[in-house]
C-alpha cells in the first residue's frame, strides 16, 4: 500500500465505491483527524497538503506547537520477568535496553517482508 506523504506527514488513500470517490486520513493523528478527498489522485493528494497547511496554521493561530503524527517514543509494558531478561540480555550484549528493542522489531518487520 502507498501512502501520500508532505512535510512529515503520511496519509492513507482509499476509494469509497458508494461514493465513487477517493479518501483517506493522516496517520496517527487521530486526536486531531486530519482527513482529506477527492476525485481524483490530483484532488486527493492536494486536499491532503491543504488539510496540513490549514491543521498547522491553525496551530500556530492558536499559538499551538502541531503534533507530528509518530515522535518516535512508545511506551511499553513488560512484565518484571520479561523485563529483567531484556535488560540482561542488553547488558551481555553491551547494548542498551532501547537499542535491543529496536534491534528485535526492526528485525520483525524486515522478516515480514519476505514472506
Amino acid at each position: 500500500m502507498d501512502y501520500l506523504e508532505y512535510k512529515g506527514y503520511k496519509g492513507s488513500v482509499e476509494y469509497s465505491k458508494a461514493d465513487n470517490c477517493l479518501f483517506g486520513s493522516v496517520l496517527g493523528m487521530s486526536k486531531d483527524g486530519i482527513s482529506y478527498e477527492g476525485n481524483t489522485l490530483e484532488e486527493l493528494e492536494q486536499d491532503f497538503k491543504d488539510g496540513i497547511e490549514d491543521y498547522i496554521a491553525t496551530c500556530k493561530a492558536h499559538g499551538i506547537e502541531p503534533r507530528k503524527p509518530y515522535s518516535g517514543k512508545l511506551m511499553l509494558r513488560l512484565t518484571p520477568v520479561l523485563h529483567s531478561k531484556v535488560a540482561s540480555y542488553a547488558a551481555q550484549n553491551g547494548t542498551t535496553i532501547n537499542a535491543f528493542i529496536n534491534k528485535v522489531l526492526e528485525n520483525a518487520i524486515q522478516s515480514q517482508k519476505t514472506l
